[in-house]
């Protein structure tokens, strides 16, 4: 896949004010400090676009890149940062919310998860909370090049185990530094369009 324009094209809090063109749409969920506006720079291969910021908890809108004219990504509010005060994680949460109930242009989810860790109760509860509305999802195992080639099997059977996935359920690691992953997300984005 090649990435010719990438334009952040609505900053939504409501139903409103999400965009208007039908072009399927591509949610990233996950932890805040996940990394999910580096694996959108890495995925669109430009350095700064989405910004990263060294304070977790940042997005608190839900960001729609449209990338190539044809599809958006969608990043929303990280969860599990515990310095978000409670009324602010509650109006992001029914933001998500609303947006996987009532969106017909989702087509797939990208849950970020971080490799080096046990996935957390948090992701756990995101992963299940996906599954009952019955959602496309893919696990992406992010910061995979920081885990030794020894650990890595320690690693997969503990993601495997803690969010219980089936057998015909998988995940991808990923590297903003290799770019490994890339190609298999650039196929799950190419089969929907």
């Amino acid at each position: 896949m090649k990435i010719d324009t990438v334009d952040l094209k609505n900053i939504a809090v409501r139903q409103s004010q999400y965009p208007s063109n039908s072009c399927p749409e591509f949610l990233l969920v996950g932890r805040s400090n996940v990394g999910k506006s580096s694996f959108i720079n890495t995925l669109i291969n430009r350095k700064n676009f989405a910004r990263t910021s060294s304070k977790p908890g940042k997005t608190q809108t839900l960001n729609f890149y449209f990338v190539n004219e044809a599809f958006y990504l969608i990043d929303v509010p990280g969860y599990g940062y515990a310095k978000v005060d409670k009324v602010t994680t509650k109006k992001m949460g029914m933001m998500i919310e609303e947006y996987i109930k009532n969106r017909e242009e989702l087509k797939h989810v990208f849950m970020l998860i971080d490799y080096r860790h046990k996935p957390t109760e948090d992701d756990v509860l995101m992963y299940n909370f996906l599954k009952y509305y019955n959602l496309k999802i893919t696990i992406v195992a992010t910061k995979y090049d920081k885990v030794t080639k020894n650990n890595r099997s320690k690693q997969d059977k503990l993601i495997v185990d803690t969010l219980k996935l089936g057998e015909n359920e998988t995940f991808i690691p990923f590297s903003t530094i290799t770019k490994k992953g890339r190609e298999e997300i650039y196929e799950i984005l190419e089969s929907y369009l």
